[in-house]
């Protein structure tokens, strides 16, 4: 993609988070979920990690190489003319110079990155160590020129047996990332805990990306909590799979 589209679209993706609280990306995993999304109207879309290893017959947890999650993310891109945000795990033992620098040649203009390193075990990276990471994506793409949206994604909660046990642990690794250049933060797992969402949302100064189901949530409970962006994670498509199920059911031998 050409480098000045690459920028405009980037550009475009912030300012569609200053417009928009929360700004809503449907996770799209193939060229025809991200045209279907784009026809529906909305302004920008995120490709995700566990739906596109699905569609792809691979393991999510960087069970795909970045090489191929890049030729996936490509077609994607170029299939529609909105921003579209790439979900990268936890960089694919890139470093984080090769990851914005890949990212951006596909025409990504944002991405998603998450402190559990599955390709070492599945250890989850410490606070200053994943913001060391973040710090790393925020000066790439800044010497390249392209504003990537940075969202950075922990797990601690996911990783906790009582979510607020790790609350703590969680807002000063957000607030971490945050002084290190994320656009944007992603507590995992709290999308059903209207307390823990706002204790994260009060505790930072960027938006707080929560993971939505299209059906089971309501958009109007995220907006009053203060959530600042929406993405589905593997639940649109998962829904999408409910429903198909019921479709073809009275078809089935």
């Amino acid at each position: 993609m050409d480098i000045r589209t690459t920028v405009e679209r980037a550009r475009r993706l912030r300012q569609l988070h200053a417009d928009h609280r929360p700004l809503v990306l449907p996770t799209v995993w193939d060229v025809w979920s991200a045209r279907t999304a784009a026809g529906a109207g909305f302004a920008a879309l995120t490709i995700g990690s566990h739906p596109l290893a699905d569609s792809r017959g691979a393991d999510d947890h960087e069970g795909q190489t970045f090489e191929e999650v890049l030729a996936a993310a490509r077609s994607i891109i170029a299939a529609v003319d909105i921003p579209v945000s790439v979900d990268l795990e936890s960089g694919y033992g890139q470093e984080p110079a090769d990851l914005i620098a890949g990212l951006t040649a596909v025409g990504g203009v944002g991405l998603n990155v998450e402190d559990t390193v599955h390709s070492d075990g599945g250890r989850v990276r410490g606070t200053a160590e994943h913001a060391r990471y973040v710090a790393g994506l925020r000066a790439a793409a800044d010497d390249a020129g392209i504003p990537v949206w940075v969202n950075g994604r922990t797990d601690l909660f996911l990783h906790a047996d009582r979510a607020p046990d790790v609350l703590d642990e969680a807002i000063e690794r957000l607030r971490a990332m945050e002084e290190a250049g994320a656009d944007s933060v992603y507590p995992v797992r709290i999308q059903d805990d209207d307390d823990l969402l706002a204790a994260v949302i009060g505790a930072v100064g960027v938006p707080v990306n929560s993971t939505a189901h299209p059906v089971e949530h309501d958009l109007e409970r995220f907006r009053r909590l203060g959530v600042g962006r929406i993405t589905y994670g593997p639940l649109l498509q998962r829904a999408m799979t409910d429903a198909m199920k019921d479709m073809l059911g009275p078809w089935a031998p």
